[in-house]
């Protein structure tokens, strides 16, 4: 079986470390600790992992946040993968820093990428991983807010943040959303 996994980001050093970059940052922490590397491809940087049998296709979209469902369809499409077994990893501004919350549908909560995702596949029925990032940022700073660098108390606590997205992913991949959703919602 095979699976979509995409890390939402902006391509380009100067988003590396910040906010909205958490996408990239989780799937950077699973090829590394599965030894494995990304390479440029059409569309995104890419990287195949195996986890108990199945295939994990892992995506960074370099397309820039806004358009990222050119990218995922991209890949979906080439994969055949359907659109269940694809998971958006993705920053959210509704949940407090290090929240991970998986759901299997929704609304795009105002986030561009999942807009662009949900326009281009046209659907909002496919599962989604996000990320707290807060919201400690005054009116009309959002976008300088999400595109900000961690600030040190996020920096410590992103080690283990990320190996939870890590068990969470391969989770997805072995025993399906439902099982995931029960085993790691709200924990």
């Amino acid at each position: 079986m095979k699976y979509l996994i995409v890390g939402l980001g902006n391509p380009g050093a100067e988003y590396q470390n910040t906010r909205h970059n958490i996408g990239f940052k989780a799937l950077d922490h699973i090829s590394h600790e599965a030894s494995a590397f990304f390479v440029s491809d059409r569309y995104a940087e890419v990287c195949s992992i195996k986890h108990k049998g199945r295939t994990l296709i892992l995506i960074k979209p370099q397309t820039f946040m806004n358009l990222s469902g050119k990218a995922v369809r991209y890949w979906k499409d080439s994969f055949k993968i359907n659109t269940e077994n694809t998971l958006i990893i993705t920053d959210d501004i509704a949940l407090p820093f290090g929240t991970l919350r998986l759901k299997g549908k929704g609304s795009d909560g105002g986030h561009n990428g999942l807009k662009d995702i949900q326009n281009i596949l046209q659907t909002n029925q496919y599962p989604r991983l996000r990320f707290g990032v807060g919201n400690d940022f005054s009116k009309g700073k959002q976008a300088d807010y999400v595109l900000g660098q961690w600030n040190k108390q996020e920096e410590e606590q992103l080690a283990e943040r990320l190996s939870k997205i890590n068990e969470i992913v391969k989770s997805f991949s072995f025993i399906g959303l439902q099982k995931t959703m029960s085993a790691y919602n709200n924990k």
